[in-house]
């Protein structure tokens, strides 16, 4: 896995690997692939723009109108769906090893899959990662755990004052 790409497996892996190439040729990032949903299910599609910009409606009309037009073509999905493309928002997911040294220093919830020692659920400072390999944190007793990447079911950073004003558009110096 490399640092620019999201674990996904099955259906979700082959949908990001249809879209994310094109999507990367377009400028933008995919963050996430889910597929939810039995009668009708959702396909989410996180993007962010590659130069750091924060997304617009726009942003996620024109990936909409691109991802149908792939998903038109190869049809992966058997039933009828419905797509829905959004940004990752302040307090986002942490789906590659890029975002946790992107984000380190601020404050993350973790599910894995499976436990570690014991346990599923981690709370701490994102201290980054190794691309494939593991994720970081210092909880809050001080110790720090390395959480295998292909194990975490869910991280989401954990909205605070000091995400929020990283997440503040920088002003240009005059």
């Amino acid at each position: 896995m490399s640092e620019d790409r999201p674990h996904h497996e099955g259906l979700e892996a082959r949908i990001y690997d249809l879209i994310a190439p094109s999507l990367a040729a377009m400028g933008y990032e995919t963050v996430r692939v889910r597929l939810s949903g039995k009668e009708r299910p959702t396909l989410q599609v996180m993007v962010e723009r590659a130069d750091q910009v924060p997304i617009t409606v726009d942003d996620c009309e024109t990936v909409s109108h691109q991802v149908s037009a792939l998903l038109d073509v190869e049809d992966p999905i058997p039933s009828t769906y419905t797509l829905e493309v959004s940004s990752p928002g302040i307090d986002r997911p942490l789906t590659r090893a890029k975002d946790w040294n992107r984000f380190a220093g601020h404050l993350a919830k973790v599910e894995l899959a499976t436990p570690l020692a014991g346990r599923r659920r981690f709370s701490g400072i994102v201290l980054g990662a190794e691309a494939g390999r593991e994720a970081r944190l210092k909880l809050e007793d001080g110790t720090e755990v390395a959480l295998p990447l292909a194990a975490i079911r869910t991280a989401r950073l954990v909205l605070t004052e000091a995400l929020i004003d990283a997440s503040r558009p920088k002003r240009a110096a005059n």
